[in-house]
């Protein structure tokens, strides 16, 4: 599952990248802060909804405070805007500019997106090496926001495959934590196979690294030249021609 997080959310549109709804209260009052979580809940909502997402997910929005060095001239109207290239998922920030004062100003305002859905997470701790079963983990609503790397949501993700480093219990499962077992070793005499249209050649080489299972692998023939191949068993790595 290639899930990528670090956000289409990108797919922002121009209309809400750009929109400024003024926040009718003074500037730090509750009110404000109230208003201003409104308008960025509706555009973080939307950046969610837009993405290609594999998962219906809950939005939650915190803002910051400002600067307290800050001294700002008095504004009498304050419109917040998304930076271009905004991203509303962990920590970001959004403008505020000054638009009815004696002295326009642009500042910004630390936020917080947290993104939440369905995920697995692990009942146990699990080390390397070790083959995951379905008891290894359980379903449970995760924050996806928490890393960038995007969240596993379908057992058959990871059910099978072998965690990259030790893992601890409570741990969130996520794309580069598991891997396709290996099944064999890095210098493994190992058969490659080219398959055509009604022939198979077969040659031996030297595996130049580990072999996982559907991953691609180097191999060094006995004429010295290197070939990449895809790892189909314990002893067999696929050539295509």
């Amino acid at each position: 599952m290639k899930q990528m997080v670090a956000l289409t959310l990108l797919g922002l549109t121009a209309a809400l990248a750009q929109a400024a709804d003024p926040v009718a209260a003074p500037l730090g009052s509750p009110g404000w802060r109230a208003g201003l979580a409104t308008w960025l809940q509706q555009r973080a909502d939307a950046q969610v909804q837009q993405a290609a997402l594999p998962a219906r997910l809950r939005v939650e929005v915190e803002v910051g405070s400002l600067d307290s060095r800050l001294r700002l001239a008095p504004c009498a109207r304050v419109e917040p805007h998304l930076p271009p290239g905004t991203v509303l998922w962990g920590p970001s920030r959004i403008g505020l500019r000054c638009v009815e004062g004696p002295v326009p100003w642009n500042v910004f305002l630390p936020i917080h997106v947290r993104v939440w859905g369905p995920g697995w997470v692990l009942r146990q701790p699990v080390a390397p090496g070790t083959t995951l079963e379905p008891a290894h983990a359980e379903a449970a609503e995760v924050e996806w926001s928490a890393q960038r790397q995007a969240v596993l949501v379908r057992p058959e993700d990871w059910v099978g495959q072998q965690p990259v480093r030790g893992l601890a219990a409570g741990q969130v499962l996520r794309v580069g934590s598991v891997r396709a077992p290996q099944v064999f070793a890095s210098g493994s005499t190992v058969k490659l196979r080219v398959q055509g249209l009604g022939f198979t050649l077969t040659a031996t080489g030297e595996a130049l690294g580990h072999g996982h299972l559907g991953e691609t692998v180097r191999v060094r023939l006995p004429n010295k030249r290197i070939v990449l191949g895809t790892v189909v068993d314990a002893t067999t790595v696929d050539v295509a021609l």
